[in-house]
């Protein structure tokens, strides 16, 4: 059962929900002379580098008091009321006559911009709301760089993982370079044969390149190149009888089997990650 509470205060309707076995949400209080903040606003809200930020301040019973936005860091005045009290020209204030909103719009947020926010209603004391701003940057890395040894024959995995997408990236292409050529873009149909690349798209994107049989033409630099993010490289050296520390330790005496098993290795590194994701 939904019924409506409609308050003899302009513009206050309360939706109240009962059940059965439960009683009635008790309706808010009705609206004072007393500005107050919206229980609903958020105390820490993320951007993007490059990306528009906007952080939102609700305020019931404004009256005739104004909303300000300060920056924490520095106390500088941002917005007061619908006026821009700022040099930076990517600052501005959003707000429609009627409403109880006012919003500050950071155009291509930067990382300096990460910090606290304070939304002040000019009260006597004044009341103030803060509320956190986080700038992620994308960032990439090729597990075991910068340099990654493998013994000829074995199976290559090169992981790339990209963090703090804003979102999945269309495409990773792989590049690879040596002396004989520079910066080439990975065949998976060349003659060479036994290369492979499985990619799981997300917030955190991960793309394997799998190389069977390890040659000494697959040393080189390792390209991992997103759509929408910076590249990232690694250089893989490819050794015949050396055991360096940071060598990856994949059998050779069976071709099919070593496929199989860094295929399962593969499939429980997607399964972990989502579980730990909640993806």
């Amino acid at each position: 059962m939904t019924l409506i509470y409609i308050s003899d205060q302009k513009q206050h309707v309360s939706v109240l929900t009962s059940t059965r076995g439960e009683g009635l949400i008790p309706p808010p209080p009705l609206i004072t002379d007393q500005p107050y903040f919206d229980s609903t606003m958020l105390k820490n809200q993320t951007a993007h580098v490059g990306r528009q930020a906007e952080l939102h301040c609700r305020v019931h019973s404004i009256g005739n008091r104004t909303v300000s936005w300060i920056r924490r860091r520095d106390l500088r005045i941002l917005t007061v009321g619908r006026y821009t009290y700022t040099t930076d020209l990517r600052y501005e204030v959003l707000h429609q006559n009627g409403t109880n909103q006012w919003t500050l719009r950071i155009k291509s947020a930067q990382p300096r911009d990460q910090g606290n926010y304070e939304c002040q209603i000019s009260t006597k004391p004044m009341k103030a709301f803060t509320t956190y701003l986080r700038v992620l940057e994308p960032r990439g890395e090729i597990l075991g760089s910068p340099d990654l040894y493998v013994q000829k024959g074995s199976m290559i995995n090169l992981t790339c993982i990209l963090h703090d997408l804003p979102e999945p990236p269309a495409y990773v292409r792989w590049y690879h370079s040596n002396k004989h050529h520079s910066n080439r873009n990975i065949s998976y149909s060349s003659s060479r044969g036994g290369v492979s690349m499985i990619v799981e798209k997300g917030p955190t994107t991960i793309s394997y390149l799998l190389i069977t049989s390890a040659r000494v033409q697959d040393t080189g630099v390792y390209t991992c190149a997103p759509s929408n993010h910076n590249a990232t490289i690694i250089t893989l050296h490819v050794l015949n009888g050396e055991h360096p520390a940071a060598m990856q330790t994949n059998s050779s005496a069976d071709h099919y089997k070593s496929v199989a098993l860094m295929m399962v290795s593969v499939l429980v590194r997607i399964l972990w990650h989502a579980w730990l994701t909640g993806t």
